[in-house]
């Protein structure tokens, strides 16, 4: 069982969870030992409620496939334990993020003085370019 919320929880059946060999440097033990764990979530056949499913089928994460299922390989980690407690924990907070409401962003405008500022500026910058010209004698 996967808390995400007080009110929303994932079954176990809903995540599949598969070892596999890690890359990378690791000796001997990598070509041994599958410490590597990828988890795979289908977003359609889960038990979020509809607002959840419409969010995370919304955002534009490489780890969210076509088909809406969620893709994560974790290989942080030496044993496959701690690395299954990492991919729930990233599953927990790509749900997460994705139902946390944005601020909506309040368009504002320059002041009177801020525009006078700036022109100012330009005009002093022009008269410096200007007196760059060839010398005429």
């Amino acid at each position: 069982m996967l808390r995400i919320s007080n009110s929303v929880e994932l079954a176990d059946w809903e995540i599949e969870l598969n070892a596999i060999r890690a890359q990378g440097a690791g000796g001997q033990n990598v070509n041994k030992v599958a410490s590597a764990i990828h988890l795979r979530f289908d977003i359609q056949r889960s038990s979020l409620p509809p607002f959840y499913k419409e969010r995370l089928l919304a955002l534009g994460d490489q780890r969210i496939t076509q088909e809406g299922v969620v893709v994560i390989k974790a290989q942080r980690f030496r044993t496959q334990e701690q690395n299954r407690e990492d991919a729930l924990e990233r599953l927990r907070e790509l749900i997460r993020d994705a139902v946390k409401q944005r601020r909506v962003r309040k368009p504002t405008k320059p002041t009177r003085a801020a525009k006078r500022k700036r022109v100012d500026a330009k005009t002093r910058k022009g008269r410096t370019k200007a007196l760059r010209g060839k010398v005429s004698e």
